[in-house]
């Protein structure tokens, strides 16, 4: 591990064989895996980290994505892990892909909901558009935590658990700006759309019916590309299924761990 890469900060729950690893969306801390943290810790070492300039983890300057995968390597020698099953949310999807293409050798297996492959050109004019149009609150002089309450009810779907949304709203009212800014900059250049075809571990792509971010149909087409890749639809399930619907998220997740992990 390069000194150059500061160790992520994480929370880290249960003794299992295995470690399974979350990583969180833009508006997310590990926080945001509670109630994954709780179910998982049962059967695998179950990691949930800060991603860099979030939560107790050190900024990334620049905020890349290869730097963050770097920094998930760097997380992961510390706990003394070669290999462990990555999940992925939202912009922690980006990085998982950005992680298997880059350390393939490091995953046994992924999880990719609520994500995409590619964002495109960051110079693009939608991208710039969806930039001008994420930070302009923030310029305007408003703060996270006024932005987390209106933000999070648009990402959910259906009948979320109240307690979810709870942990959502307060894990990116803690989000600083600085960060939600380099976020946003970062993920609008990202484009791993040709690794699909070279990933070579069981993946789970798992979209929520609701989700306008990433919508259902462009996950199942994203799942196609990916060689073995089993695709799930969770009905009614918004942007956050984690938060929204923990208990079908779980069982869901946990199935396919367990046949990876042969029983």
């Amino acid at each position: 591990m390069s000194p150059a890469v500061p160790v992520p900060a994480a929370a880290v729950r249960g003794a299992g064989p295995s470690t399974v690893v979350f990583l969180h969306g833009v508006g997310g801390d590990r926080a945001s895996w509670g109630p994954q943290l709780e179910v998982f810790s049962r059967r695998f070492r179950a990691v949930a980290w800060d991603a860099p300039g979030y939560g107790a983890s050190a900024p990334l300057q620049p905020m890349t994505f290869p730097g963050l995968a770097a920094s998930l390597a760097a997380l992961l020698d510390h706990l003394g892990v070669d290999a462990a099953h990555i999940v992925g949310q939202s912009f922690g999807g980006m990085i998982a892909q950005e992680f298997a293409a880059t350390y393939p050798k490091r995953v046994r297996s992924l999880v990719l909901t609520g994500t995409s492959p590619a964002f495109g050109r960051a110079d693009g004019d939608f991208q710039k558009r969806f930039v001008a149009d994420r930070l302009a609150p923030l310029d305007a002089g408003k703060t996270m935590a006024e932005l987390a309450q209106g933000i999070i009810g648009n990402l959910v779907g259906d009948n979320p658990d109240p307690a979810g949304i709870k942990a959502a709203v307060g894990s990116m009212s803690r989000v600083s700006a600085d960060t939600y800014r380099a976020s946003m900059l970062c993920i609008v250049g990202f484009d791993r759309r040709e690794a699909l075809g070279r990933i070579a571990v069981p993946t789970l792509v798992l979209a929520g019916s609701r989700d306008s971010n990433a919508p259902a149909p462009m996950m199942e087409k994203m799942a196609s590309k990916i060689p073995g890749a089993r695709y799930v639809c969770l009905q009614g399930a918004g942007h956050l299924a984690n938060l929204e619907q923990p208990a079908a998220f779980n069982e869901i997740v946990l199935k396919f761990l367990t046949e990876v992990e042969g029983g």
